[in-house]
């Protein structure tokens, strides 16, 4: 759905040269891996990665100093996945309690496949259990403009072997169930600071009494699409046979605060969804969550929170109408407050292409390591640099910030080596949106109208030619020595 024009952050300054060749002491400089040594390779490897995030480790690292000082990392045990994602973790958290407005952390879980990997024993059932790999749960904290601040939490699951003949009880009291990843990606955070606002955004997936229960004792703000019709608890506005409602039922029966249009996206799955604009009726009222039968001790014993109606207005005859029931805590009286609400659900997309650029950009499972151990903080480092050139891409997507300079982004040198490929002129005022292009052409994007926008291998090519560019263009603006 469309969202309100509003700021873009609070981070539009010009952005030096040094500021983006120190990505990796930005981002990792503050590892705690037990030797100097170790935090300098990380910070050199994370640097060359920036300048080259596509293609084969080797390809990446073509001076095997630096592949084989990548190698030696990874095989030490104090490089794990969360010392080498810890240093990064605390620049984005920083930049949230920094971020004027709300912050948003979107949660979901993709799978990736290592199932060619005959080494690594250690991985669980993925897909449809034929195929091994790990659930990667990632929780993205961005802005309501979308954009990207960083990674606050990944954790790489390995699904269990479950028993043939565990009961549904056993299964719901397993420490390691599924369902809890949802709490797990959340407790590292913490709660927001006083006066910040910080919100939980999920799918369907995360719809469990258990999380929504903790959300509450921990004083947490979520926004999140429901998937079970739960039971209510009556209340004084409820009499009778009302308190056995569903929560689907009542969430149909409000009336409606407004009307709104919004672009659909297209959906790949089973459906077969085609992108379109579509006009929804919203509606929003005060919800008591009844505490299903079958919880688990220590929960609440209900959950007041507030339910919006999303409904589809006379929806094309060959497509299945748009229908969501979204729940929060956070008061949503007027139509204003139910389509914040909402815009903040449909910001969960960003970590769907996220997880594409996990995939198709940086290639994180086409990694080639034959141990666990030296896998887990590839993976890791591999996701920092993903999350932030998706924030380049997902600027140049944004109607807003697609118009800032681009400079305030990336550093003038690479406005002025690409515009001047691109337009055979320098051009220093290049949009985000222009620099994105460019960059896709550099990559192969043809640059058409009904091309759209480039794609995640696209805008690596390009990021990856520009890298050379631009070492060139340094190279000569270096001052030589002149003999005296």
């Amino acid at each position: 759905m469309d969202r309100p024009v509003g700021k873009v952050g609070s981070h539009d300054m010009d952005v030096k040269p040094g500021q983006w060749v120190g990505f990796g002491q930005k981002h990792f400089g503050g590892a705690c891996l037990g030797d100097a040594r170790r935090r300098k390779r990380l910070v050199k490897t994370a640097e060359l990665l920036m300048q080259n995030p596509s293609g084969s480790l080797p390809q990446r690292l073509k001076d095997w100093a630096d592949l084989n000082g990548l190698y030696r990392l990874a095989n030490c045990p104090a490089a794990s996945h969360a010392a080498v994602l810890e240093p990064h973790r605390q620049v984005t958290l920083e930049r949230m309690r920094e971020t004027a407005g709300p912050v948003l952390i979107v949660h979901d879980s993709t799978e990736l496949d290592y199932t060619g990997h005959r080494t690594l024993r250690k991985l669980g059932p993925i897909g449809k259990g034929n195929r091994r790999g790990y659930i990667c749960h990632n929780s993205l904290a961005i802005t309501p403009q979308r954009e990207v601040l960083g990674l606050v939490n990944q954790i790489l699951h390995i699904r269990r072997e479950v028993p043939e003949g565990e009961t549904r009880q056993q299964k719901r009291e397993h420490p390691d169930r599924e369902s809890r990843l949802w709490l797990a990606g959340c407790e590292p955070t913490g709660v927001a600071p006083a006066g910040d606002l910080w919100v939980d955004v999920a799918d369907r997936g995360s719809d469990t009494f258990e999380f929504l229960s903790y959300e509450h004792q921990h004083g947490r703000h979520y926004t999140l699409r429901s998937a079970r019709d739960r039971c209510l608890n009556g209340g004084e506005e409820e009499p009778g046979e009302a308190s056995l409602r569903k929560l689907h039922e009542y969430a149909a029966s409000l009336a409606r605060v407004g009307e709104r249009e919004g672009q659909v996206h297209g959906n790949r799955g089973r459906s077969k969804r085609k992108a379109r604009r579509a006009r929804v009726a919203v509606g929003a009222g005060p919800v008591r969550l009844r505490v299903p039968a079958a919880a688990g001790p220590g929960l609440e014993q209900e959950v007041s929170a507030w339910v919006i109606d999303v409904r589809e207005i006379a929806p094309p005859a060959d497509e299945e109408p748009v229908r969501w029931v979204l729940l929060t805590d956070l008061p949503t009286e007027t139509f204003g407050e139910a389509c914040e609400r909402l815009d903040w659900y449909c910001c969960r997309i960003v970590i769907e292409e996220f997880h594409r650029g996990m995939k198709s950009g940086s290639g994180v499972e086409e990694l080639q390591f034959e141990a666990e151990e030296r896998l887990e903080p590839v993976i890791a480092l591999l996701s920092v640099v993903t999350a932030m050139l998706l924030n380049l891409r997902q600027l140049a997507r944004e109607e807003t910030s697609g118009r800032q300079a681009a400079r305030t982004v990336v550093p003038l040198l690479y406005v002025q080596v690409l515009s001047g490929w691109r337009y055979r002129e320098v051009r220093e005022e290049l949009t985000v949106l222009e620099f994105c292009m460019a960059l896709g052409k550099l990559g192969g994007h043809l640059n058409r109208k009904g091309d759209g926008l480039p794609g995640w291998r696209t805008l690596w090519r390009g990021w990856w030619e520009l890298q050379a560019m631009v070492r060139g263009a340094e190279a000569i603006r270096r001052p030589k020595c002149v003999e005296t």
